[in-house]
């Protein structure tokens, strides 16, 4: 019996110290991922890194993680050959293969959400134009054209945010001020409708849905094959 109680606490031991073990090595690997994230994503800011899943250790020998989630703000894509800031990003990564000396990492899957302000929409828009939100959904565009007789005018218009091909906005009025007089619908929508191609997010990662919200415009981000810091 005597035996066996220490064989017990043994065992109790080292499994706690493997535990141990397990959740200092994963919060390491979590902080070289986010530094390796910051430092490829240009990012002022470190961003959170959770990596799911127990134990870590032997997923690390397996060169396979279950689930890598990230959290970033900051971050800059271009849109239409605009810089556009990213003002926050959430993703989750799933089945992540660890390639060559650990230098490297590739999701299957993943999913995420990202957001943009409509002042750092507005900058990948036309000249002279602003954003904000109108509220059902939509975006609600102001800006300032010329018009033959009737001169310079300023008008509001709603417009319908959608994705185009996984990789661009478009932005749409749903209905134009004027759109009975000769020449002015069009004018109004030369500066109000446009596409924006956005590049420089993760590789693999792209578009599929975008949503005006109080607070900016929300995106919602799917991929496979997704460069974890690339």
């Amino acid at each position: 019996m005597r035996a066996l109680r220490i064989l017990l606490i043994t065992a109790v031991v080292l499994g706690g110290l493997f535990v141990l073990a397990d959740r200092l090595a994963v919060k390491y690997a979590e902080s070289e991922v986010a530094d390796r994230v910051k430092a490829s994503r240009g990012l002022s800011s470190t961003p959170e890194v959770s990596i799911k899943g127990f134990p870590f250790l032997t997923q690390v020998a397996g060169r396979e993680l279950e689930q890598v989630d990230i959290g970033l703000t900051g971050a800059e894509a271009s849109a239409g050959g605009r810089a556009v800031r990213i003002t926050e990003m959430d993703a989750s990564l799933r089945d992540v293969r660890i390639q060559g000396n650990f230098d490297r990492a590739i999701a299957a899957t993943a999913t995420g959400t990202a957001r943009i302000s409509y002042g750092d929409l507005a900058a990948a828009a036309q000249e002279d134009v602003t954003l904000a939100y109108g509220d059902n959904g939509k975006v609600k565009l102001t800006g300032s054209i010329e018009v033959p007789v009737l001169g310079k005018i300023s008008e509001s218009v709603l417009s319908t945010v959608s994705v185009v091909d996984g990789n661009t906005l478009r932005v749409r009025a749903d209905k134009v001020p004027g759109d009975s007089i000769p020449g002015v619908e069009g004018r109004i929508r030369e500066r109000t409708d446009f596409d924006r191609t956005i590049s420089g997010l993760p590789t693999g990662l792209s578009l599929q849905k975008a949503e005006a919200t109080a607070d900016g415009l929300r995106i919602s981000l799917t991929g496979k094959d997704v460069a974890l810091a690339g």
